[in-house]
Protein backbone atom coordinates (compact mmCIF):
# COMPACT_ATOMS: atom_id res chain seq x y z
CA UNK A 1 0.00 0.00 0.00
CA UNK A 2 1.28 3.11 -0.94
CA UNK A 3 1.59 6.37 1.10
CA UNK A 4 -0.91 8.31 -0.03
CA UNK A 5 -3.34 4.98 0.24
CA UNK A 6 -2.53 4.96 3.94
CA UNK A 7 -3.34 8.42 4.37
CA UNK A 8 -7.35 8.19 2.97
CA UNK A 9 -8.99 6.79 5.83
CA UNK A 10 -7.17 10.24 8.30
CA UNK A 11 -9.65 11.59 6.14
CA UNK A 12 -12.44 9.49 5.86
CA UNK A 13 -11.52 8.91 2.05
CA UNK A 14 -10.65 5.44 1.99
CA UNK A 15 -11.97 3.58 -2.09
CA UNK A 16 -10.96 6.80 -3.75
CA UNK A 17 -9.28 7.04 -6.68
CA UNK A 18 -5.91 8.26 -6.14
CA UNK A 19 -3.89 9.43 -9.43
CA UNK A 20 -0.62 11.31 -9.47
CA UNK A 21 -0.78 14.67 -11.08
CA UNK A 22 2.89 16.22 -10.14
CA UNK A 23 5.80 14.89 -8.82
CA UNK A 24 7.92 17.93 -8.51
CA UNK A 25 8.42 19.63 -5.33
CA UNK A 26 5.53 17.99 -3.88
CA UNK A 27 3.87 14.82 -5.01
CA UNK A 28 0.54 15.50 -5.15
CA UNK A 29 -2.34 13.33 -6.47
CA UNK A 30 -5.71 14.03 -6.88
CA UNK A 31 -8.29 11.59 -4.95
CA UNK A 32 -11.68 11.20 -6.52
CA UNK A 33 -14.23 10.10 -3.80
CA UNK A 34 -18.14 10.26 -3.49
CA UNK A 35 -17.30 13.34 -1.11
CA UNK A 36 -15.46 15.58 -4.01
CA UNK A 37 -12.50 15.54 -5.32
CA UNK A 38 -9.16 16.66 -3.53
CA UNK A 39 -5.49 17.10 -3.86
CA UNK A 40 -3.51 15.19 -1.46
CA UNK A 41 -0.09 16.54 -1.05
CA UNK A 42 3.10 14.18 0.33
CA UNK A 43 5.87 17.16 1.05
CA UNK A 44 9.48 16.73 0.23
CA UNK A 45 11.42 15.91 3.19
CA UNK A 46 13.08 18.36 5.07
CA UNK A 47 11.76 21.65 3.08
CA UNK A 48 9.39 22.93 5.71
CA UNK A 49 8.51 21.78 9.47
CA UNK A 50 5.09 20.73 10.74
CA UNK A 51 5.15 23.99 12.38
CA UNK A 52 5.72 25.85 9.15
CA UNK A 53 2.95 23.98 7.26
CA UNK A 54 0.53 24.14 10.08
CA UNK A 55 0.57 28.24 9.62
CA UNK A 56 0.52 27.67 5.70
CA UNK A 57 -2.53 25.19 5.71
CA UNK A 58 -4.40 27.33 8.46
CA UNK A 59 -3.54 30.75 6.60
CA UNK A 60 -4.86 29.20 3.40
CA UNK A 61 -8.30 28.39 5.32
CA UNK A 62 -8.55 32.13 6.49
CA UNK A 63 -7.75 33.02 3.06
CA UNK A 64 -10.76 30.79 1.32
CA UNK A 65 -13.09 32.17 4.81
CA UNK A 66 -12.23 35.77 3.46
CA UNK A 67 -13.94 35.34 -0.08
CA UNK A 68 -10.94 34.00 -2.34
CA UNK A 69 -10.25 30.94 -4.37
CA UNK A 70 -7.70 28.89 -3.07
CA UNK A 71 -7.05 25.68 -2.20
CA UNK A 72 -9.00 25.22 1.02
CA UNK A 73 -7.43 22.69 3.41
CA UNK A 74 -9.35 19.65 4.11
CA UNK A 75 -9.53 19.06 8.49
CA UNK A 76 -8.55 15.22 8.66
CA UNK A 77 -10.70 13.08 10.95
CA UNK A 78 -8.84 13.87 13.98
CA UNK A 79 -9.56 17.52 13.24
CA UNK A 80 -5.68 18.40 12.28
CA UNK A 81 -4.93 19.66 8.84
CA UNK A 82 -1.24 18.28 8.99
CA UNK A 83 -0.94 14.14 9.13
CA UNK A 84 2.49 12.32 9.49
CA UNK A 85 2.62 8.81 7.15
CA UNK A 86 5.50 7.16 6.59
CA UNK A 87 7.45 9.72 8.42
CA UNK A 88 6.04 11.99 5.72
CA UNK A 89 4.11 15.13 5.61
CA UNK A 90 0.40 14.54 3.94
CA UNK A 91 -2.19 16.77 4.10
CA UNK A 92 -5.73 17.08 1.91
CA UNK A 93 -7.28 20.01 -0.08
CA UNK A 94 -10.14 20.91 -1.74
CA UNK A 95 -9.55 20.23 -5.76
CA UNK A 96 -9.59 23.56 -8.38
CA UNK A 97 -10.64 22.97 -12.15
CA UNK A 98 -8.94 25.24 -14.64
CA UNK A 99 -5.30 25.32 -16.36
CA UNK A 100 -2.82 27.44 -15.57
CA UNK A 101 -2.04 31.05 -16.89
CA UNK A 102 0.85 30.58 -18.50
CA UNK A 103 -0.84 27.65 -20.63
CA UNK A 104 -4.20 29.81 -20.61
CA UNK A 105 -2.88 33.27 -21.83
CA UNK A 106 -1.36 32.29 -25.72
CA UNK A 107 -5.44 31.16 -26.49
CA UNK A 108 -6.41 34.32 -25.26
CA UNK A 109 -7.44 37.82 -27.35
CA UNK A 110 -5.94 40.90 -26.11
CA UNK A 111 -8.82 42.19 -24.05
CA UNK A 112 -8.97 38.79 -22.14
CA UNK A 113 -5.58 38.77 -21.58
CA UNK A 114 -6.01 42.58 -19.89
CA UNK A 115 -8.93 41.50 -18.05
CA UNK A 116 -7.62 38.50 -16.56
CA UNK A 117 -4.22 40.22 -15.36
CA UNK A 118 -6.80 43.28 -14.13
CA UNK A 119 -8.34 40.64 -12.07
CA UNK A 120 -5.42 38.94 -10.66
CA UNK A 121 -4.15 42.25 -9.31
CA UNK A 122 -7.22 42.59 -7.95
CA UNK A 123 -6.84 39.40 -6.24
CA UNK A 124 -3.38 39.83 -4.94
CA UNK A 125 -4.49 43.13 -3.14
CA UNK A 126 -7.33 40.99 -1.42
CA UNK A 127 -5.18 38.91 -0.85
CA UNK A 128 -3.01 40.81 1.26
CA UNK A 129 -5.80 42.95 2.77
CA UNK A 130 -7.22 38.99 4.18
CA UNK A 131 -3.88 38.22 5.45
CA UNK A 132 -3.50 41.64 7.47
CA UNK A 133 -6.47 40.79 8.86
CA UNK A 134 -5.58 37.27 9.52
CA UNK A 135 -5.51 37.40 13.60
CA UNK A 136 -2.85 34.30 13.23
CA UNK A 137 -0.60 36.28 11.10
CA UNK A 138 1.70 37.43 13.79
CA UNK A 139 2.54 34.00 14.97
CA UNK A 140 2.59 32.19 12.24
CA UNK A 141 6.01 30.05 11.18
CA UNK A 142 6.33 31.07 7.64
CA UNK A 143 9.97 32.03 5.89
CA UNK A 144 10.99 35.50 5.83
CA UNK A 145 11.57 37.21 2.28
CA UNK A 146 12.83 40.39 3.83
CA UNK A 147 16.45 42.19 2.85
CA UNK A 148 18.48 38.90 4.31
CA UNK A 149 15.60 36.34 3.35
CA UNK A 150 16.67 38.25 -0.57
CA UNK A 151 20.62 39.37 -0.66
CA UNK A 152 21.65 38.53 2.88
CA UNK A 153 24.24 36.23 3.67
CA UNK A 154 22.34 33.22 2.81
CA UNK A 155 19.30 33.81 1.08
CA UNK A 156 15.95 31.73 1.25
CA UNK A 157 16.60 30.19 -2.55
CA UNK A 158 20.62 30.06 -1.70
CA UNK A 159 23.34 32.40 -2.77
CA UNK A 160 22.83 33.10 -6.05
CA UNK A 161 26.02 34.66 -6.53
CA UNK A 162 27.51 31.30 -6.22
CA UNK A 163 25.61 29.91 -9.07
CA UNK A 164 28.75 27.59 -10.75
CA UNK A 165 27.20 28.96 -13.81
CA UNK A 166 28.21 32.25 -13.64
CA UNK A 167 31.09 33.89 -15.66
CA UNK A 168 33.61 36.25 -13.37
CA UNK A 169 31.89 39.17 -14.97
CA UNK A 170 28.21 37.62 -14.69
CA UNK A 171 29.28 36.76 -10.77
CA UNK A 172 31.08 40.45 -9.67
CA UNK A 173 28.00 42.01 -11.74
CA UNK A 174 25.53 39.68 -9.31
CA UNK A 175 27.85 40.98 -6.20
CA UNK A 176 27.19 44.67 -7.28
CA UNK A 177 23.78 44.14 -7.32
CA UNK A 178 23.51 42.76 -3.98
CA UNK A 179 25.70 45.27 -2.34
CA UNK A 180 23.50 47.90 -4.08
CA UNK A 181 20.15 46.27 -3.24
CA UNK A 182 21.21 45.82 0.38
CA UNK A 183 22.25 49.50 0.78
CA UNK A 184 18.69 50.14 -0.87
CA UNK A 185 17.06 47.97 0.91
CA UNK A 186 18.31 49.24 4.40
CA UNK A 187 17.00 52.71 3.25
CA UNK A 188 13.53 52.10 2.23
CA UNK A 189 12.49 48.83 4.17
CA UNK A 190 10.99 50.98 7.01
CA UNK A 191 8.52 52.90 3.97
CA UNK A 192 7.76 49.68 2.09
CA UNK A 193 4.42 47.29 2.48
CA UNK A 194 5.38 44.75 4.34
CA UNK A 195 3.43 41.62 5.44
CA UNK A 196 2.27 37.90 4.53
CA UNK A 197 2.49 37.58 0.96
CA UNK A 198 1.98 34.24 -1.42
CA UNK A 199 5.81 35.30 -2.76
CA UNK A 200 5.27 32.74 -5.91
CA UNK A 201 2.46 34.05 -8.23
CA UNK A 202 4.12 33.23 -11.20
CA UNK A 203 1.61 32.13 -14.10
CA UNK A 204 2.16 28.20 -13.07
CA UNK A 205 0.68 28.77 -10.02
CA UNK A 206 -2.48 30.92 -11.23
CA UNK A 207 -5.56 28.64 -12.41
CA UNK A 208 -8.08 30.54 -15.51
CA UNK A 209 -11.29 28.43 -14.82
CA UNK A 210 -13.03 30.82 -16.96
CA UNK A 211 -13.20 34.68 -15.89
CA UNK A 212 -12.48 33.00 -12.31
CA UNK A 213 -9.14 32.73 -11.03
CA UNK A 214 -7.79 30.47 -8.28
CA UNK A 215 -4.07 30.73 -6.61
CA UNK A 216 -2.87 28.05 -5.95
CA UNK A 217 0.70 26.84 -4.37
CA UNK A 218 1.33 28.69 -0.98
CA UNK A 219 3.97 26.78 -0.28
CA UNK A 220 7.08 29.58 -0.52
CA UNK A 221 4.62 32.08 1.24
CA UNK A 222 5.83 33.85 3.99
CA UNK A 223 6.40 37.64 5.68
CA UNK A 224 7.86 39.87 2.47
CA UNK A 225 7.37 42.77 0.68
CA UNK A 226 4.10 43.34 -1.05
CA UNK A 227 6.04 44.84 -4.44
CA UNK A 228 8.23 41.45 -4.27
CA UNK A 229 4.53 40.18 -5.16
CA UNK A 230 3.58 42.21 -7.35
CA UNK A 231 7.33 41.78 -9.25
CA UNK A 232 7.12 37.64 -8.99
CA UNK A 233 3.68 37.76 -10.95
CA UNK A 234 4.88 39.89 -13.76
CA UNK A 235 8.64 38.84 -14.24
CA UNK A 236 8.04 35.47 -16.71
CA UNK A 237 5.91 37.77 -18.27
CA UNK A 238 9.12 40.16 -19.28
CA UNK A 239 9.14 39.10 -22.82
CA UNK A 240 5.17 39.20 -23.83
CA UNK A 241 4.79 41.60 -26.75
CA UNK A 242 2.27 43.15 -24.49
CA UNK A 243 3.86 43.52 -21.23
CA UNK A 244 3.30 46.60 -20.74
CA UNK A 245 -0.53 46.90 -21.19
CA UNK A 246 -0.79 43.66 -18.80
CA UNK A 247 1.61 45.07 -16.24
CA UNK A 248 -0.79 48.13 -16.12
CA UNK A 249 -3.76 45.81 -15.74
CA UNK A 250 -2.49 44.29 -13.30
CA UNK A 251 -1.54 47.45 -11.46
CA UNK A 252 -4.75 48.78 -11.91
CA UNK A 253 -6.73 46.15 -10.68
CA UNK A 254 -4.49 45.92 -7.50
CA UNK A 255 -5.17 49.49 -6.83
CA UNK A 256 -8.83 49.29 -7.22
CA UNK A 257 -8.95 47.27 -4.11
CA UNK A 258 -5.54 48.47 -1.99
CA UNK A 259 -2.71 51.06 -3.13
CA UNK A 260 0.47 50.67 -3.24
CA UNK A 261 3.32 52.79 -3.81
CA UNK A 262 5.15 51.16 -7.16
CA UNK A 263 8.41 53.57 -7.78
CA UNK A 264 10.67 50.96 -6.63
CA UNK A 265 9.54 47.88 -8.39
CA UNK A 266 12.30 47.65 -10.78
CA UNK A 267 14.17 46.74 -7.57
CA UNK A 268 11.94 44.27 -6.82
CA UNK A 269 11.88 42.90 -10.55
CA UNK A 270 15.93 42.35 -10.22
CA UNK A 271 15.23 40.87 -6.97
CA UNK A 272 12.81 38.58 -8.30
CA UNK A 273 14.83 37.43 -11.14
CA UNK A 274 18.43 37.06 -8.99
CA UNK A 275 16.12 34.62 -6.52
CA UNK A 276 16.02 32.02 -9.54
CA UNK A 277 19.62 31.85 -9.84
CA UNK A 278 20.00 31.00 -6.35
CA UNK A 279 16.49 28.83 -6.33
CA UNK A 280 18.45 26.51 -9.70
CA UNK A 281 21.71 25.69 -7.93
CA UNK A 282 20.03 22.97 -6.18
CA UNK A 283 18.27 22.00 -8.85
CA UNK A 284 20.64 22.27 -12.46
CA UNK A 285 20.12 18.12 -12.84
CA UNK A 286 16.59 18.70 -14.02
CA UNK A 287 17.68 20.44 -17.03
CA UNK A 288 21.16 18.52 -18.45
CA UNK A 289 21.06 21.09 -21.11
CA UNK A 290 21.50 23.78 -18.70
CA UNK A 291 19.12 26.25 -21.01
CA UNK A 292 16.54 26.89 -17.99
CA UNK A 293 19.87 28.34 -15.63
CA UNK A 294 20.88 30.35 -18.52
CA UNK A 295 17.97 31.64 -18.93
CA UNK A 296 17.45 32.82 -15.42
CA UNK A 297 21.21 34.02 -15.69
CA UNK A 298 20.09 36.16 -18.46
CA UNK A 299 17.44 37.81 -16.67
CA UNK A 300 19.33 38.44 -14.44
CA UNK A 301 21.94 39.88 -15.71
CA UNK A 302 19.80 42.35 -17.64
CA UNK A 303 17.78 43.62 -14.79
CA UNK A 304 20.20 43.96 -12.22
CA UNK A 305 22.30 45.83 -15.13
CA UNK A 306 19.50 48.22 -15.56
CA UNK A 307 18.50 48.89 -12.25
CA UNK A 308 22.24 49.79 -11.60
CA UNK A 309 22.62 52.05 -14.56
CA UNK A 310 19.75 53.82 -13.61
CA UNK A 311 20.74 53.99 -9.87
CA UNK A 312 23.57 55.31 -11.17
CA UNK A 313 22.16 57.77 -13.07
CA UNK A 314 19.52 58.82 -11.13
CA UNK A 315 21.48 59.04 -7.88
Amino acid sequence: MTTAEKALPLWGLEGAEVTLIAARENTVYRLDHPAGKFALRLHRAGYRTDAQLTAELDWMAWVSQSGLSVPTPRMSLSGSHLQIVDGIQVDVLGWLEGGTLDRSLPEMGAATRELTFETLGRNMAKLHIASDAWPAAGDSARPVWDANGLVGDAPLWDRFWDNPALSDGQRDLLLAFREKARSDLAALAPSLDYGLIHADLVPGNVMVQGPQLHLIDFDDGGFGFRLFEIATALLKNLTLPDFDTLKSSLISGYHAERQLDMTHLDLFLALRAVTYVGWNISRTNEDKSGARNARFIRDAEILATSYLECRSRCG
